[in-house]
């Protein structure tokens, strides 16, 4: 079995032989239900001062859905909180990309947390994102904005496969037809760039 949710393997799983150095005592629960933090990890204080000292990794996903053929029938999206707790916002899934973590990894396990341990990602064969987007703190620098942090992230067209049960912080799972009515509002409703983002994946899928 694949690694889908979590970035420990459980025994069965096909990696599960690989050697991770510090996070072999590690298992998928310590991750998933907090009872352990593992090797490298950052509490909130450190994470907001290497925010502003580097880079971070990010990978951003556009869920979608696709019919037998494998032709894109739906775009999703997630209602969230934004960040100062003002407003809800649409937004893409995405994530940081944490120590000795794969981006395969780190995609389904981003996934799972955003939309449930049922969601099924068909993960992607090749690694090579259809865009790299550069979030800076600094407005106008770049299409995409995040106030928090430089963040560079890898973008990706994942399927979606099972059923969405919205966790951790998203509201709602929403999916739109591409070639309907709404799809222009459906983007013009995302902030900070990730709307741009939605439509670069549109134009990768030829769409």
């Amino acid at each position: 079995m694949r690694v889908l949710n979590d970035e420990v393997p459980d025994d069965g799983d096909f990696d599960a032989g690989r050697s991770r150095g510090e996070f072999d005592h590690i298992t998928p629960e310590d991750i998933t239900r907090g009872t352990g933090d593992p090797p490298g990890w950052l509490g909130a204080d450190d994470i907001a001062d290497l925010r502003s000292r580097m880079p971070i990794a990010y990978v951003e996903i556009v869920p979608v859905r696709v019919d037998d053929f494998g032709r894109i029938t739906q775009i999703g999206s997630l209602l969230r909180v934004a960040n100062d707790q003002s407003i809800v916002e649409r937004t893409l899934i995405a994530g940081r990309v944490l120590y000795h973590e794969s981006l395969r990894e780190a995609i389904a396990r981003n996934i799972s947390k955003d939309m449930g341990e049922l969601a099924l990602p068909v993960l992607p064969q090749t690694l090579t994102p259809f865009t790299v987007a550069e979030f800076f703190p600094t407005p106008g620098v770049s299409p995409y904005f995040d106030a928090r942090q430089h963040a560079i992230a890898l973008c990706y067209v994942v399927p979606i496969a099972g059923d969405c049960k919205p966790q951790d912080e998203t509201l709602d799972v929403e999916w739109v037809d591409p070639h309907g009515p709404q799809m222009n509002e459906f983007i013009e409703q995302m902030n900070d760039g990730h709307g741009t983002i939605v439509r670069q994946a549109l134009a990768w899928v030829n769409l």
